[in-house]
């Protein structure tokens, strides 16, 4: 499914109903470059769950929000073993959801099921979202 978005508060609209589609264990990718919007849908995603407080992870490789959304940024990460390392991947599939930007630097350690979200950014406000 794709749907255009306008604006960041839309885009956490989109993500608030993908939310509802969401179970335990669930592995989503955020495919986007950087500025695309990844945040704003995990802000979306982390306002249905009713929790606050989501901030990019560009400085740390893990923020966790009420012990249930586990949101990754692997830009920094080279490959695959880096974050088996750092016991990343020790949350995948777990009472959790895990959100995972950049995975493409991980793509040898992810779970075979994944949820991927593609975000496209258009222009200064517009975007495609891929669900």
């Amino acid at each position: 499914m794709e749907i255009i978005s306008t604006s960041e508060k839309q885009t956490q609209e989109i993500a608030f109903e993908y939310a509802k589609t969401l179970n335990r264990g669930d592995v989503i990718i955020l495919n986007g470059d950087l500025g695309a919007g990844k945040t704003a849908f995990t802000k979306g995603l982390a306002k249905y769950f009713n929790l606050d407080g989501v901030t990019s992870p560009t400085y740390a490789y893990l923020n966790v929000y009420g012990n249930l959304l586990y949101h990754y940024d692997c830009y920094r990460l080279s490959c695959g073993e880096d974050a088996v390392m750092l016991g990343l991947t020790d949350y995948f599939n777990g009472d959790n959801i895990c959100i995972i930007e950049w995975a493409e630097n991980i793509e040898d350690v992810l779970p075979e099921s994944l949820k991927v979200v593609n975000i496209t950014k258009i222009d200064e406000n517009t975007r495609r979202i891929e669900l």
